[in-house]
């Protein structure tokens, strides 16, 4: 069976590259993200997707 490259040389990429520190993530906290959707759906009566009722361009 045919190998595609000698056993010695793996992970030699992975070796060579420098370790990249990882951004800091600043997300908005879960219990106010629910929040501002229970708003946008339910208390403001806002439906979702592109076509929204009142927002369609009538064909002429």
């Amino acid at each position: 069976m045919a190998t595609h490259g000698s056993i010695t040389k793996a992970g030699k990429v992975k070796g060579q590259t420098p370790k990249v520190e990882g951004r800091k993530r600043i997300g908005t906290i879960s219990i106010l993200r629910n929040k501002s959707n229970f708003r946008k759906r339910f208390a403001l009566h806002r439906t979702p997707g592109q076509n929204k009722p009142g927002q369609r361009k009538r064909k002429r």
